[in-house]
């Protein structure tokens, strides 16, 4: 027979890219992990992944097997229910400029870690919001963005903020430059105006978006310059010092949490361990 655990932990591991967050995620260490993943390729006789401790990719067998995996813990998910629970209800605050680009792997995580017929609710705002949706006990767990320290929640990474633009974008000469930002109640926009402004750095509002998804795309339309971290950014460089930009300070990611459940406490580790990732 399969080990469901190894499956799981398969699938955990192709959903954060490493051994490393998948161990993180389950609550166990990577040669726990390693060992269910090298006792699932015996049993099937193939080869899943080529590995490392924090890279992995999937083979050509493991390619085959992952849409069969989520297959098998879904059926075995159905199988342990009967149609009359009540599903288990997990919300997520986060900061857009917090979880960036981490969100889908943040939400895949998520799902491999709880029940199947769960039912997963995420709420995107501004860091200040965010703590507050928290405080009042309508999310389970909270990512936000904390500039000048506080001993609050863990921190699951520091995110360095730039200037971002357009490939080849240049400021008009003598003239100010154009912000690309979330709008006023955004604390990377404080933090962007105040370095600004410390500088003797001429600025004005040119765009305002809803969302980084929108920010970026602005900033791809020549909008301007703006103020993201490097977990927004979806690679572009910071430009800066290439600009005469004043250098921003890197900030804190962090994560507010509370397990009413054990499902809850693991879920809230696949979230840790995907929004610590490395990548952007």
């Amino acid at each position: 027979m399969i080990d469901l655990e190894s499956v799981r932990l398969f699938i955990l591991s192709v959903e954060l890219g490493s051994l490393t967050k998948a161990a993180e995620a389950a609550g166990t260490v990577q040669p726990v992990v390693s060992l269910k993943l090298k006792t699932l390729e015996q049993r099937l006789g193939r080869r899943l992944i080529d590995r490392t401790p924090r890279h992995l990719r999937l083979t050509e067998d493991g390619q085959v097997f992952l849409p069969k995996a989520r297959e098998l813990l879904a059926k075995h998910e159905e199988a342990l229910t009967f149609g009359n629970e009540t599903p288990l209800n997990f919300s997520l605050a986060a900061s857009d400029h917090a979880i960036g680009g981490r969100l889908s792997a943040a939400i895949r995580a998520i799902r491999v870690a709880l029940p199947s017929n769960a039912v997963i609710e995420v709420n995107i705002g501004f860091s200040r919001n965010v703590k507050e949706t928290f405080a009042s006990g309508q999310a389970d767990a909270a990512i936000i963005r904390r500039n000048g320290g506080g001993s609050e929640g863990e921190i699951l990474r520091t995110d360095r903020l730039g200037w971002r633009t357009a490939p080849g974008w240049r400021p008009r000469s003598n003239s100010a430059i154009p912000l690309v930002s979330l709008g006023s109640e955004c604390g990377v926009r404080e933090i962007a105006v105040a370095q600004l402004r410390r500088a003797g750095v001429d600025w004005r509002d040119a765009f305002t978006a809803g969302s980084c998804a929108a920010l970026h795309d602005g900033i791809l339309a020549d909008a301007g310059v703006a103020p993201m971290g490097d977990i927004c950014a979806r690679g572009l460089p910071d430009r800066g010092a290439e600009l005469g930009l004043p250098p921003l300070p890197p900030s804190d990611i962090v994560l507010l949490s509370r397990a009413r459940t054990p499902a809850h406490a693991s879920a809230i580790r696949a979230l840790a361990a995907a929004v610590s990732g490395t990548a952007g």
